[in-house]
């Protein structure tokens, strides 16, 4: 299994179905009237928070997320259909970042937690909703609002109650699966460990607690050396540490002063997170060595020392009470992530245009909104065409082409639609 707890994606939310222009025909009905429904709405991007996963491995596959577009509208004033959400999971721990702003914008650590990430375009509005007592068939619709396409960082720091430190070999793994139903890689090598191990451990009461394995500590980690670098932010969110340490080893003492050390330059929070200290191993050194490391560790200020054998048995179930204690007593750190208001998931606007000379008497217009109003423009309605121009005054580019140059006769390009240029105030002034 590979973990993976930092990816980038790509999420883009449905567009609007267009309103149409259409009217009643039925016998025996007088004057009709529009009849043109309205567009459903796009699908909207949300991410989940399940605590069922436990990596982001998913997204290694599939990195562009899109919702569906909605439906165009429909005659007989009957509307089209809306596109259904798009809902898109992610392990409980994820913390979610915007790359164009760098903003964090969710922290998602409760299971079912959600987010809204990019809302879809609203449908466009049908001719029967243009219909006023001066203008009983109105001959104009709506185009539907655009989707919004998001760039995100998706990291994840697992949530565990209880953190397993050690160097590498020293035990972890083998406690680990003593204590509860994990059942991670474990063999007499260096770095078994490649990804962090949770389980979950039975209380007295019933319930349970987490606790997680975290790999790849030695010397230098804090400063990304091995793999400690790429899982020390997993520390992050737990209660409080249990520090396994190998009685075996050639220095047990000068071990546990280098994890602290690294956890120091990584994190002066981390570092300050209460320690549970056990020795490992115990079945394979003598009492008198386990009596004397018992007085080594305590002449540096470890107060309580916790002989176990992760093998045997032997002593796990009093450090396992203690641990429950701490669970118990110890509440959950806060988050010290400041997570912004994320306006960007709601912004569907694009009236943004630019107006480009293309030869001297072609002009482009080009701009989402613009492009999305002349999709649903028939240049032989004189009316709509009278309402395209209208929109065009009211957001500048009537203004802009004037600046550009443009004379009667010269032709303006607006997505498909080619429109000859016409200004009657121009007219007279040539006159």
């Amino acid at each position: 299994m590979q973990f993976m707890d930092k990816v980038k994606i790509r999420i883009v939310s449905g567009k609007g179905g267009n309103g149409i222009v259409a009217w009643r025909r039925e016998k025996f009905v007088d004057k009709g009237g529009p009849a043109g429904g309205d567009g459903g709405n796009g699908g909207s991007v949300y991410l989940v928070a399940d605590a069922g996963k436990s990596t982001l491995m998913d997204f290694t596959y599939k990195t562009v997320f899109k919702a569906e577009n909605g439906e165009s509208g429909m005659k007989k004033s009957m509307h089209g259909k809306s596109a259904k959400d798009l809902f898109i999971k992610v392990p409980s721990g994820t913390v979610v970042r915007d790359l164009k702003t760098g903003n964090i914008i969710a922290d998602l650590t409760d299971d079912g937690q959600k987010i809204l990430v990019a809302k879809g375009g609203r449908g466009g509005r049908g001719n029967i909703h243009f219909c006023t007592p001066q203008n009983r068939a109105p001959q104009y619709c709506e185009p539907g609002e655009p989707g919004i396409e998001r760039n995100l960082e998706l990291e994840l720091k697992l949530i565990a109650d209880v953190g397993l430190l050690g160097m590498p070999n020293a035990g972890k793994s083998t406690f680990i699966s003593r204590v509860s139903s994990a059942k991670p890689k474990i063999a007499d090598y260096p770095f078994t460990t490649i990804i962090p191990n949770l389980g979950v451990v039975k209380k007295h009461n019933g319930d349970g607690y987490v606790i997680a394995d975290i790999p790849g500590l030695i010397e230098g980690a804090g400063d990304g050396v091995g793999l400690g670098h790429d899982f020390l932010r997993h520390v992050e969110r737990c209660r409080f540490l249990v520090h396994i340490v190998d009685s075996t080893a050639e220095n047990p003492l000068n071990n546990y002063k280098i994890i602290n050390n690294e956890l120091s330059k990584y994190s002066q929070k981390i570092s300050k997170l209460y320690q549970i200290t056990a020795l490992n191993k115990i079945d394979a050194i003598t009492p008198e060595r386990l009596e004397e490391l018992k007085n080594e560790f305590k002449n540096a200020g470890v107060e309580k020392i916790y002989p176990i054998s992760a093998v045997t048995g032997a002593g796990v179930e009093d450090l396992k009470n203690e641990i429950e204690d701490k669970v118990n007593t110890i509440p959950k750190p806060e988050t010290e992530y400041v997570v912004e208001e994320d306006l960007a998931a709601t912004d569907n606007d694009d009236s943004y245009w630019e107006v480009h000379k293309l030869a001297k008497d072609v002009y482009d217009v080009t701009g989402g909104k613009i492009i999305r109003i002349s999709q649903v423009i028939n240049p032989r309605v004189t009316e709509q065409v009278i309402r395209l121009q209208n929109t065009m005054k009211a957001m500048g580019i009537m203004d802009e082409l004037k600046k550009a140059g443009i004379q009667n006769g010269d032709t303006v390009i607006i997505g498909k639609l080619e429109l000859e240029y016409w200004d009657d105030e121009m007219y007279k002034q040539e006159f």
